[in-house]
């Protein structure tokens, strides 16, 4: 039976839905990421573009992020103040941000943060495990950093072959590698992608490079292999002659790939405070790292008053040139 673990970590809450030992969704949320999807907030418009598209409004909320408009009502003038509701969370792509996506709140809507992770995963209806880090590790159990390392390196093995996978600003792309017969390593790469996109929650434009296949049977068995593995909604082309196919699903969030490849610093000063937390031990708490991951956990004070407050310890941290990826906690 399918149960999802989750962690109220420091700076970052992080949840796995496990089946048979296996982690088949992983998502977090981290602190800062703006606001999330459903959240109802004021707004003042800045550019009301053409015909009410491509209207740019500033959110009431810390930093005054923009967020693109849609439905703006053709009378409105800029520098009004007016309700919105976020539609589509800021997205990172390498060399490029976008903004959030909002549209014209309902009449009478009240100012609201959107549903988080936890209220978000016990929505799905399977059971929900709080755990903290004086439990058993049970996403460890399960396989959180293997999980954490395949999305960092882009390489996710599988029985036969493995895949490659890369964010692009265009599109997130699947390389299916391997040896041996070419339809036998499409069908197993098919379900290894299916699982991938899944468990780390990618939305958004996506193309999969399979083994050439030259029969078209071969390449309708790639196609209804996919949608037996991938859960609706998406939308996808046939595998082409060259191997290729597109799949386009919803991306109202960043997904798992998007956070941790993109935004390093932020994945290693994650994985050091969770680290922390769980250090045995007595006296000073001391925190190692490369000064990037230092620099990231002291720019946020209250992240170092709750590891304190959560370990009985008090806190030290320590910027060492030497220290390479995540750092140490003892």
């Amino acid at each position: 039976m399918a149960e999802w673990l989750y962690e109220a970590g420091i700076g970052e809450a992080r949840a796995a839905l496990v089946e048979n030992g296996e982690i088949i969704e992983a998502r977090i949320e981290r602190e800062g990421e703006g606001p999330r999807v459903g959240a109802v907030l004021a707004a003042k418009l800045v550019e009301a573009g053409r015909g009410g598209k491509g209207a740019l409004i500033a959110l009431d909320w810390p930093g005054t992020p923009h967020a693109t408009l849609a439905g703006l009502p053709p009378s409105t003038s800029t520098g009004a103040k007016i309700i919105v509701e976020i539609t589509r969370m800021p997205l990172r792509e390498r060399a490029r941000d976008k903004p959030a996506r909002a549209r014209m709140a309902e009449a009478g809507a009240e100012i609201a943060d959107g549903p988080d992770l936890r209220s978000r995963i016990a929505a799905k209806g399977e059971r929900v495990a709080d755990l903290g880090a004086a439990d058993a590790d049970r996403l460890e159990q399960a396989g959180w950093s293997e999980l954490i390392d395949c999305v960092r390196t882009g390489h996710w093995p599988f029985a036969g072959g493995a895949l490659w996978v890369d964010a692009t600003p265009a599109m997130l792309l699947i390389d299916i590698d391997g040896e041996g017969e070419a339809l036998t390593l499409a069908r197993a790469g098919a379900a290894a992608a299916a699982a991938v996109i899944r468990r780390c929650g990618i939305g958004g434009s996506i193309g999969i490079d399979f083994p050439s296949l030259p029969d078209r049977a071969g390449r309708q068995a790639i196609d209804a292999a996919i949608d037996a593995a991938l859960p609706q909604p998406f939308e996808r082309t046939a595998v082409n002659g060259f191997g290729f196919m597109q799949i386009i699903r919803r991306r109202d969030r960043p997904s798992l790939i998007e956070q941790i490849r993109l935004d390093p610093v932020a994945t290693d000063a994650a994985l050091l405070l969770r680290q922390a937390e769980r250090a045995v031990g007595t006296g000073v708490l001391r925190l190692t790292a490369r000064a990037g991951v230092i620099d990231h956990i002291a720019a946020h004070a209250h992240w170092i008053d709750t590891l304190q407050n959560r370990t009985g310890r008090a806190v030290h941290l320590e910027r060492d040139p030497a220290v390479k990826g995540v750092g140490h906690a003892q």
